[in-house]
Parts: C-alpha cells; structure tokens; sequence
C-alpha cells in the first residue's frame, strides 16, 4: 500500500482535536485498528505469522484503553475476524466498526470508515 490510508489520515486529524477520555480513545482504536486492517487487504499483505503477530499487538494495545461498551464489542469481533482471516474479512471488519464509530467517536470518523469500506470493497474485487 503507498501512502496512509484516508480512514487513517482523518482520523489522525481528528485525533488532536478530541478531548483527553473515551472519545479520544475511541478515535485512537479505530486508528490502530485501520491500519492493521488496511495493511492486510493492500496489495503486498503480511505474512500469516506477521499478521497474527500484529492483530496479537491490536488486542493488546486496545484492552488499556477506555472504550464505550459497543465500540468494545465491535472491536473484539474486529480482532477475531482478523484472526480468522480471509479475503473479505477487511472489509467486512470495517464496516462492522461504522455504527459503533459514529457513537463513540462522531460521524466524521464514521463516515472516513465508511469510506475505507468502500475502498476495500473495490481493491477486494479489482
């Protein structure tokens, strides 16, 4: 993949502007979470082992922040579909993250996810 992800991108804008608390660590996990998912549907994905090794690093990065109980729940399946792991996973990931996004962190971070989704989608059929 060349360059940052825009999901990643406007979420790193974000980001500074969030208060200290669960919504700036909302906007935080979802970055983290972009780009692990992102980084395994571009065109030169990780390795099985290098993947597992990220998505271990993902759960235990996100168990210490302090997340809304439905952005939790949405990113532990996050992480077990990653786990699990197929062609459509990123994608199916992502968009499982939109709601809980928009709740927990605002609509524009849901809406540039939403947008990864689409990107995902097209690269997953291309």
């Amino acid at each position: 993949m060349t360059g940052w992800d825009p999901a990643a991108s406007v979420l790193l804008q974000i980001l500074p502007r969030t208060a200290r608390g669960p919504k700036r660590d909302a906007v935080f996990a979802l970055w983290l979470t972009v780009r692990v998912v992102r980084d395994a549907a571009g065109p030169a994905p990780p390795t099985e082992r290098a993947q597992r090794r990220r998505v271990a690093a993902l759960q235990q990065r996100l168990s210490s922040l302090t997340l809304l109980p439905p952005l939790r729940r949405a990113l532990a399946a996050a992480v077990a579909e990653l786990l699990e792991g197929d062609s459509m996973t990123p994608a199916r990931v992502l968009s499982q993250l939109v709601a809980p996004a928009r709740d927990a962190a605002g609509q524009e971070a849901a809406e540039a996810i939403a947008g990864t989704v689409r990107a995902t989608r097209q690269g997953a059929s291309a």
